[in-house]
């Protein structure tokens, strides 16, 4: 398992997510998305886990207007320019991903 969590340092849910996978004694690398955001390869991979770029898209950011009304093509690129703009935590583990927290889903990975 290799699991990477990809959250803020202000953001409870990313807090929960990181002591759930410590409680059980799972490695795993935080991200700070912030500082490091996703790459485009990285984008891809979550995008193809998680259905659509909507479910990354955190609808309560201060700056949600800025991608409200793009179209999806200019949506992914803002999104990567703006790494507020994430829901978070993005858990990783290989090719699955999940956004938010989801234990539920994490209990089925280990």
């Amino acid at each position: 398992m290799n699991i990477q969590i990809y959250g803020k340092s202000k953001c409870f849910d990313t807090k929960k997510a990181e002591r759930y996978f410590k409680e059980r004694g799972i490695k795993y690398q935080p991200v700070d998305i912030m500082d490091k955001g996703l790459s485009k390869g990285e984008l891809n991979n979550v995008l193809k886990a998680v259905g659509s770029l909507e479910n990354l898209i955190d609808t309560k950011a201060k700056d949600y207007a800025m991608i409200k009304y793009l179209v999806p093509e200019q949506r992914e690129e803002k999104l990567m320019e703006n790494p507020k703009l994430y829901k978070t935590p993005i858990v990783r583990n290989g090719k699955d991903a999940t956004v938010g927290y989801q234990p539920e889903v994490w209990k089925q990975w280990v």
